[in-house]
């Protein structure tokens, strides 16, 4: 059983809640394009398209858009044959646009129907974010003229604007002049003019009549050469105005084109029809351009991640070989460890004779103040250290990687200092796992000489003492000692464990070890992931969702669908 596609109108909502949604959080390359282009579609969509298609037969919007001092307000006041609207003397300004409309087509823009998110005033300028309605009774039914603000405005909201009230038109009534038709800035409009399909008239004014015939020749051939053969062209002389509006027969030949729209209902649906489908057939390729947007939002993360990675990666590796390679053996520890077991004499006759340990053992520790405890205390620092170097250090590589990926600087937002060494807690929280490791030790000590009781009395090291042996093991592989090390720690560590072998069984004690050392790992890798957190935390708040790509892509084939339907 098959589902039959959505209506058109909820196909393009969905689209529309999607692309204003747009997961474009990270500053890359294409960010602010696809942003624009994303704001665009879904004021397109709020302000004209779907109005539009709820009411197929509204009167025709024609918005007058054009340059600074074109000359847009003029021609509406001479269209109208009153003066509807003020045109700015002091430039830029920053003013409610103008709709004028029938009496009887009053109630299709007095609503939020069209332009929903601009008020409606009346009998005067609203200020920004509204549109000025003047009603007219001699203004045909099926007509509303619009005079935008300038579309090169050095005011960013009135060009902003001026394009959205251009996405809104049913008919772009595009002004231009004879000093300015070749400006950039306008035929960038009229070239996405083009790329929409949106019908469009271009009206060329302050033309002087003697080059009346050549410029508008040269601007037809623009027009023609930009794919835009189709539009209208007016040419308007420059001619002295009478009360403040263009000389009759100048303006006529436009006013008569725009009535004889409003009067004809097929020509009128002809408009709307081509500039409504230009539009739709446009969602493609700009849903398409904000998708690879996300897309490319999706890489950079990616990239951002696998930097981080690479560095706590490192670090845990350092952590490991640290461990491993008996360099914790040294200095501090080493001093507590030959304290604490002896040296010369005590290590000899130990290995004559392992039966009296005891004896060698209570003599060694007679006297000096908790030696278990001290070399417990050596080795929590040193593995404090070892976890705090290696963890500055990824935080260090994690900065230098992201400065150098796009949208890695705009992350760290000024606060390289601070993410370029551990998190200020860093070393309270080591301190404590690194006791709570040791405590876990002493633990597996009790728990694996709990039937061997008489065995272990024997020994005077006891539960603690016992544990600290235990504790070196984990890091007695000789592969970063040289010379005297070896002999002292890496020896008094092999007569240790015959020790606890004896006690205990030559399996049990390297289980011991073994369990000891997995659980150091546990802690430091618990630790590492915590200040890892803190680059990856920064790229997921932003970062779009893996399925934000294929729900752009599936949003735009359900409106194609329901188009085709």
């Amino acid at each position: 059983m098959t589902t039959s596609p959505p209506r058109l109108p909820e196909a393009l909502t969905v689209l529309r809640e999607l692309l204003a949604a747009a997961p474009l959080g990270l500053a890359t390359p294409g960010r602010d394009d696809a942003a624009r282009v994303a704001r665009g579609v879904a004021d397109q969509v709020d302000d004209y398209l779907l109005p539009r298609l709820l009411d197929l037969d509204a009167p025709l919007l024609t918005v007058i858009g054009g340059s600074t001092g074109a000359g847009k307000s003029t021609l509406v006041n001479s269209l109208v044959g009153a003066p509807v609207t003020t045109a700015g003397v002091l430039r830029p300004t920053t003013r409610a646009p103008v709709l004028v409309c029938a009496r009887a087509d009053a109630g299709s823009f007095s609503g939020d129907r069209v332009l929903p998110g601009l008020a409606r005033v009346t009998g005067g300028d609203g200020g920004p974010g509204t549109v000025q309605l003047v009603v007219r009774d001699d203004v045909p039914t099926g007509l509303a003229l619009l005079d935008a603000p300038d579309v090169d405005s050095v005011v960013t909201s009135n060009r902003d604007l001026a394009g959205q009230l251009l996405a809104a038109a049913d008919l772009w009534v595009f002004v231009t002049t004879a000093a300015r038709y070749a400006d950039a800035v306008p035929w960038d409009l009229l070239r996405t003019a083009e790329e929409r399909g949106t019908a469009l008239a271009v009206v060329l004014d302050r033309v002087p009549p003697e080059a009346a015939a050549e410029i508008s020749a040269d601007l037809t051939a623009m027009l023609d050469r930009s794919g835009l053969a189709a539009a209208r062209l007016f040419v308007i002389e420059e001619r002295p105005l009478a009360d403040g509006r263009l000389p009759e027969d100048q303006v006529a030949p436009l006013r008569n084109w725009l009535h004889g729209l409003a009067a004809d209902q097929e020509q009128r649906a002809a408009v709307v029809r081509q500039t409504l489908g230009g539009a739709l057939d446009s969602l493609q390729e700009r849903t398409a351009a904000v998708a690879a947007a996300v897309e490319e939002q999706l890489a950079v993360a990616g990239a951002l991640h696998d930097a981080a990675a690479a560095a706590y990666d490192a670090a845990r590796d350092g952590i490991d070989q640290g461990v491993r390679s008996g360099s914790l053996l040294r200095g501090e520890v080493l001093a507590r460890w030959q304290e604490f077991v002896g040296t010369g004499e005590w290590m000899r006759t130990l290995q004559s004779r392992v039966g009296r340990v005891r004896d060698r053992v209570a003599a060694a520790l007679t006297g000096r103040p908790a030696p278990a405890e001290s070399l417990q205390g050596a080795l929590e620092s040193s593995v404090e250290q070892l976890l705090r170097a290696e963890a500055d250090r990824a935080a260090e590589r994690t900065v230098t990687a992201w400065r150098a990926l796009p949208a890695g600087p705009a992350l760290l937002a000024g606060q390289e200092r601070e993410l370029a060494g551990v998190s200020p807690d860093f070393t309270e929280a080591a301190a404590a796992q690194v006791r709570d490791w040791q405590g876990t030790v002493l633990d597996l000590v009790r728990s694996e000489g709990a039937d061997k009781r008489s065995r272990a009395r024997l020994l005077s090291w006891g539960v603690s003492g016992t544990g600290a042996v235990v504790m070196v093991a984990v890091f007695a592989q000789t592969g970063g000692l040289l010379g005297g090390e070896v002999a002292v720690a890496g020896g008094t560590t092999a007569v240790g464990q015959r020790v606890l072998e004896a006690v205990f069984g030559d399996a049990a004690v390297r289980a011991l070890a073994e369990r000891a050392r997995a659980d150091l790992d546990e802690r430091a890798e618990a630790l590492l992931r915590y200040e890892q957190d803190r680059f990856d935390g920064r790229v997921d708040a932003v970062a779009p969702a893996p399925s934000a790509v294929d729900d752009l892509r599936a949003a735009a084939r359900a409106l194609a669908e329901a188009r085709r339907a």
